[in-house]
């Protein structure tokens, strides 16, 4: 039998389940998009292989039983420089706050320097043009920026695998030239410096632990960005602003959907939020519905990074908030219409396209296969429609699978019976009651209390 567990085996995940506070209200399963999780014995269950850490239990749980784990504070002791990662999201969370503010105010509470991801994103974006001139990959190009996407093709799109933009993302640019920078400055050891992303959803921590493309990372921990932001709350509106910020409008931009299409200053681009929505449209590019587009940009969460789990705004609200920042950028700037690359600060910190790109291919996932013998597969294919057949087709979730297919895939998986459909277990229940009362009646009269003639 298939084992499920929460948060272990091969694949590290951030997403995990609190046990005691779950109530096995089946709410998780109706809005997981992966069809990874099932309620067993009164308690949710996680399937690993098929997690993609995308946070959307996380939002369905009433009960607050799904969580996000990150790194403890505890972790920055560990290293003699401290250097913060904040996301762009996290500009989206105050109101009439200036950059600037925010990141003088990270320095407040415990780190030595701070390097913008989204300067990480400017140089990624500018990177991402170089790649996609080269015609090396597929068309549509999808962003590889959502780890949940990228796990989610893995998963159940490999087909679209050569799609993928193999580029590393704007935190692992952001972090690999925080430290290229601290080591000239402090002349520490690369391994003293830690640099610490702040991080809006799970996926991004899950690709941390379990990079992709490469085996090693930068990124040394990850804190969420939602107790960052109580950390700084009350220290951004009473910091004397140092001018950190270097990130353009663009790098800034990427924290909101459509920020990184708009990156490629391309106009045959997509994007698409919310990851039901990726879904929808990546079974377009798979039937090769959008062959004449140049790149998808395809975030989980719905307006973007900004509606991470992990954040506190409402997310069209932060979307409006970066909005007015980037209209702020271009004015006080006065960029005249250049190109993001011509900016001083993305040459002074330009990484290269060969430094950004993957060292190892992206691999396909076997979570979805039946079984590595493929007579055995189609066998059990099979059967998978044979059982269906008999099940009511409602997808109610009373089962604890979030449809009746996936409650036919674990019957023949061994990991269900046909009885754990309510419907068939009443209609179980109501032929063995009838079969007791007609039985009832037969009962032999040396057995019985028959009256004497």
């Amino acid at each position: 039998m298939e084992k499920m567990v929460n948060n272990a085996g091969v694949y590290y995940h951030s997403v995990t389940l609190d046990e005691e506070k779950c109530k096995g209200c089946t709410n998780c399963i109706k809005r997981c998009p992966a069809e990874a999780i099932r309620v067993r014995n009164g308690k949710a269950r996680i399937i690993d292989r098929l997690c993609i850490d995308c946070g959307e239990c996380i939002r369905a749980c009433p009960n607050h039983a799904k969580v996000a784990v990150t790194d403890s504070w505890d972790l920055m002791e560990k290293f003699k420089y401290r250097i913060a990662l904040p996301a762009p999201s996290l500009y989206g969370q105050f109101k009439n706050v200036d950059v600037d503010s925010i990141l003088t105010a990270l320095l407040e509470i415990g780190f030595d320097d701070v390097f913008e991801v989204a300067l990480g994103a400017d140089i990624i974006s500018r990177l991402t043009r170089q790649a996609l001139m080269e015609n090396r990959l597929r068309r549509p190009v999808i962003s590889s920026s959502c780890p949940a996407v990228v796990r989610l093709i893995q998963i159940r799109f490999p087909s679209l695998l050569d799609n993928v933009l193999d580029l590393c993302t704007p935190m692992e640019a952001a972090a690999t030239l925080a430290k290229d920078e601290a080591v000239r400055k402090t002349g520490l050891r690369r391994e003293e410096i830690g640099a610490f992303f702040i991080s809006p959803c799970g996926a991004k921590v899950t690709s941390v632990r379990k990079p992709i493309g490469t085996d090693k990372t930068d990124v040394d921990g990850v804190f969420s960005l939602a107790s960052v932001y109580s950390a700084i709350v009350d220290k951004v509106k009473k910091v004397h602003p140092l001018p950190l910020s270097k990130a353009s409008m663009v790098g800034v931009g990427w924290a909101k959907s459509g920020g990184e299409a708009s990156g490629t200053l391309l106009e045959n681009t997509i994007y698409v939020d919310g990851i039901q929505n990726v879904i929808k449209v990546l079974e377009e590019v798979e039937l090769g519905k959008m062959e004449d587009l140049d790149f998808l940009e395809a975030m989980a969460c719905v307006g973007g990074c900004v509606g991470g789990p992990l954040t506190v705004e409402n997310n069209f609200v932060a979307q409006q908030r970066i909005k007015k920042l980037t209209e702020k950028w271009q004015k006080n700037k006065n960029s005249g219409g250049k190109e993001p690359a011509e900016d001083e600060y993305q040459k002074k910190y330009d990484l290269g396209l060969e430094r950004v790109r993957w060292k190892k291919p992206l691999e396909r996932s076997d979570a979805m296969e039946l079984s590595s013998d493929i007579a055995r597969a189609l066998t059990m294919m099979q059967r998978i429609d044979e059982v269906l057949a008999t099940l009511p087709g409602l997808d109610c979730g009373s089962c604890g699978a979030p449809t009746c297919k996936t409650l036919a895939e674990d019957i023949v998986k061994g990991l269900a019976t046909e009885y754990d459909c309510v419907f068939i277990l009443k209609n179980r229940i109501k032929s063995l009651a009838q079969e007791l009362n007609t039985l009832a009646g037969k009962i032999p009269p040396v057995m019985g209390e028959g009256k004497e003639t």
